[in-house]
């Protein structure tokens, strides 16, 4: 058995675009609380935020968050730019759109294309930031994402995005995602 500090340096790097980014990250989603959205007990904000502290500490170089990450007191992306703004210029913050929450917690209908301007530039006011390093669109019942994409990269020409990926659902046992999905910056893959 090792002893001693465990890096995330030592998970390895990958390339997410233009991005190195090292293979262990933070996914922002608990932070708010013992359960996800608007279930369980509201987190302890001090250790939240000491969290994020720490793992960028040991390496971590890229953080998984999204608008509708919060609990009744407190939202994940402003535990971010509390805990870590300014940023260093090797983080990337990763978001998700698509879906979204009133503030009592409720599901809302997935995002139409039109909206999703809306949904990236609440992720930007509450990070505290003027671009988003990588944006993943959440499927949610839309029957195509060929639209929603179209918006999204007219953001990333106006400068508010860099980088696209889908999030897929990949059953096990599965095939890989679609070869023209290829492309994207980056293809998330979490389980149902």
């Amino acid at each position: 058995m090792t002893s001693g500090t465990i890096t995330a340096e030592s998970s390895g790097t990958w390339r997410l675009g233009d991005l190195p980014v090292r293979r262990l990250g933070l996914g922002a989603m608990r932070l708010t609380g013992s359960a996800a959205f608007h279930l369980g007990t509201p987190g302890d904000r001090g250790r939240s935020l000491a969290v994020l502290r720490r793992a960028v500490e040991l390496g971590v170089d890229h953080i998984d968050t999204a608008a509708f990450y919060f609990s009744s007191r407190r939202s994940a992306n402003e535990l971010i730019n509390t805990a870590l703004a300014p940023y260093a210029d090797d983080l990337v913050i990763a978001v998700k759109v698509g879906p979204y929450r009133d503030w009592s917690g409720e599901w809302g209908t997935s995002a139409r294309p039109e909206d999703l301007r809306a949904h990236v530039e609440e992720n930007l006011r509450q990070l505290g930031r003027d671009h988003l390093d990588l944006v993943y669109l959440r499927r949610m019942r839309q029957e195509s994402v060929a639209e929603h994409f179209g918006a999204l990269a007219v953001l990333r020409e106006k400068g508010l995005i860099r980088h696209l990926g889908p999030l897929v659902w990949i059953m096990p046992g599965s095939r890989a995602p679609a070869p023209h999905l290829a492309a994207l910056s980056s293809v998330a893959r979490a389980p149902p």
